[in-house]
Order: structure tokens, then sequence, then C-alpha cells
């Protein structure tokens, strides 16, 4: 997997970025969601995360966008340094993947995920992890594609 394309360059967002980066982060709530989530609470929740990290900064964490040759922006990672719970040992976490609607389908998303795992790799990490939906079969299927496993379910019960 490439970190880069001709056509896609990924770079560390700056604060111009800002607008685009929370305006694509609400796309996320656009997957299939378990019932008991609504859209608005998973945009909002998504969107709290990144301000968080843009006002201040975490020093584990990144977030880096993919731009064309042209600088338009296609889509952004949100990178954190989690602990394992079984070794306690730190590793490189996948907050967030977005991509622009207009740029589904031209590689933005597997750049990204290059450059989260040159990140990890950086970082001296020996694993780098994310979270999905349960039912968002299409990313899934994506990131089993590019080689990841499913290792855990969370399971929830509304009371």
């Amino acid at each position: 997997m490439k970190t880069e394309s001709p056509q896609i360059k990924v770079r560390e967002a700056g604060p111009e970025d800002q607008p685009f980066v929370l305006e694509t982060a609400v796309r996320l709530s656009d997957v299939p969601l378990p019932p008991w989530r609504t859209p608005q609470e998973v945009a909002a929740g998504e969107v709290r995360c990144l301000r968080l990290f843009l006002e201040g900064g975490d020093a584990g964490s990144k977030l880096l966008v993919a731009e064309d040759a042209q600088g338009i922006l296609l889509g952004f990672i949100f990178l954190e340094t989690q602990e394992d719970y079984f070794l306690l040992t730190r590793h490189g976490h996948v907050g967030m993947l977005a991509v622009a609607e207009a740029a589904e389908g031209r590689g933005a998303g597997s750049v990204l995920m290059a450059a989260a795992e040159a990140w990890a790799r950086e970082q001296g990490f020996a694993k780098l992890t994310l979270n999905v939906f349960e039912n968002n079969h299409h990313a899934r299927k994506v990131y089993e594609h590019i080689g990841y496993s499913p290792e855990t379910l969370r399971y929830v019960k509304t009371l």
C-alpha cells in the first residue's frame, strides 16, 4: 500500500483545514448505525473529539489530510495512541477516517490508511487498530481486504 500517489498527497493538517475536517467528519454518521445510535449523536461525538484535538492537541495524536494535485482536500485520518488492555503496550489507533463524498473511489482512503501504518511504524508500534460499526459492511470489507481482522465484539443492551 503506497503512502502517496502522483494524484494524492498526505500531509499534516493545519488550521486552514479545520472547516473541511469538521464538515467531513459528519459523514461518519452516514453509515448503517445500531438502532440505539442516532446520526446526530454520532456526528456530534466525532466533531467534539476533533475539536478537542484541534484546540489543544495531544502529543500522541496526529491529524493528516489527503489532497489531490490541485490542492483539493479529499479526506482525513485522525490517529491516536492507545494502550493494549491485555499487554499494557502502546499501539496506534485510527480514531477516524473520512473521505469527502466527491472523492469516494479515488483511493484517498487507501493512501490515508497507508500513511497511518507508516506513522505507527515510525512510532515503533507493533500494531494499528480501528473501530467500525458492526453493520458497516462496506468499511469492514475494505479493512479486511487490506489486512485487518476483527478482534472483539462489543455488546450493548439499552436499559
